[in-house]
């Protein structure tokens, strides 16, 4: 069944001119730019991407932590931005975060029952004199032990800490979790633990995900579809495994190619050696100047004809949607 749908979202950023330019257009940072995904009870979709694509802003616009420049957030048939009252405080409580820096997100000034409890008395899901062991209960299913209670975050770890936050979320029993960046803080031994954590909670509660990452290794072994961004667009939506193993649009080649990859060396001295990087291909454009026709075409080795004067349409290819002129019908004489 479909959770969440996200139709035509696009939120736009004005860019304060220089008193040199007066007179000058208006001109905006397209941090979202038109993109359209739904997502299904108890799936992971993972939005991929390098940095300031415009996943975060995706983010916050599905959390309604911002107001988006046009299109519509419904989650369970309804536009999230028409809804007051009781409804936005029912959708606050369905729809939980779990930020990049875990310790930015707890505060400072509040024990770990203070931070965990507190959910529970907004939406009152348990009576006053049962706080303590609903919070307790909390703590034992992110693997921490109840003697913590009374401890504040600066006496954690990284990755205590990102379990306390977890456990915070659990607390209203939300249907969908947005985690933006949730291990790009942490250690790597500790993102595997926190990971696993996620999964494990995925399996037991049917939660679904919304998963911000850019690390391919993680969002390969934890979604279930990948949307990745470009310059606010989505370019290319698939299966995960169908993404992986054969990638369509040229960015996401890009993109797999980028990761780095780990091969044996036949040298005894070396065990292991870092695989050769793809040709450089050029810094990303800036998202207020965007390029006319396809936004990747400036660094793209496959761009013809079409790439530089029409921007391609996200279209079904190969049972699954991208956006590229060389798997979306075009005319070539058109464009001679």
């Amino acid at each position: 069944m479909e959770l969440l749908s996200v139709r035509a979202l696009k939120k736009y950023f004005p860019v304060k001119k220089s008193p040199e330019r007066l007179g000058s257009e208006s001109l905006w940072l397209k941090a979202v730019d038109g993109i359209d995904f739904s997502m299904e009870k108890d799936k992971v979709l993972a939005l991929v991407g390098e940095s300031g694509c415009g996943k975060s802003t995706a983010a916050r616009l599905i959390l309604r932590l911002m107001k988006p420049t046009a299109g519509e957030v419904l989650f369970e048939g309804r536009d999230i931005f028409t809804l007051k009252g009781d409804s936005l405080k029912a959708f606050r409580k369905s729809v939980q975060i779990i930020f990049q820096d875990p310790f930015a997100s707890l505060n400072p000034r509040r024990t770990v029952f203070d931070t965990i409890s507190e959910p529970l008395k907004i939406h009152s899901i348990v009576k006053r004199k049962d706080l303590r062991d609903a919070s307790a209960e909390l703590i034992k299913k992110v693997g921490l032990g109840t003697d913590i209670m009374n401890r504040y975050p600066h006496e954690f770890s990284g990755g205590q800490r990102q379990r306390i936050c977890i456990a915070r979320a659990l607390a209203v029993n939300p249907k969908l979790i947005v985690a933006d960046e949730p291990l790009s803080a942490l250690d790597v031994s500790i993102q595997a633990q926190i990971l696993n954590l996620l999964q494990k909670l995925r399996e037991e509660t049917k939660i679904t995900f919304l998963f911000i990452s850019h690390d391919l290794k993680i969002v390969n072994y934890f979604s279930d579809t990948v949307g990745v961004m470009y310059l606010g667009k989505i370019v290319e939506y698939a299966k995960t495994e169908d993404l992986f193993k054969e990638p369509l649009h040229p960015y996401t080649e890009l993109l797999l190619a980028s990761a780095p990859k780990i091969s044996h060396s036949p040298s005894p001295q070396a065990i292991h050696r870092f695989t050769d990087s793809p040709k450089d291909t050029g810094e990303i454009p800036s998202p207020i100047r965007i390029p006319a026709g396809c936004p990747f075409h400036p660094r793209c080795p496959k761009r013809f004809n079409p790439c530089d004067k029409i921007a391609p349409e996200l279209k079904e290819a190969k049972g699954r949607l991208v956006s590229c002129h060389l798997w979306n019908p075009y005319e070539p004489g058109k464009y001679n």
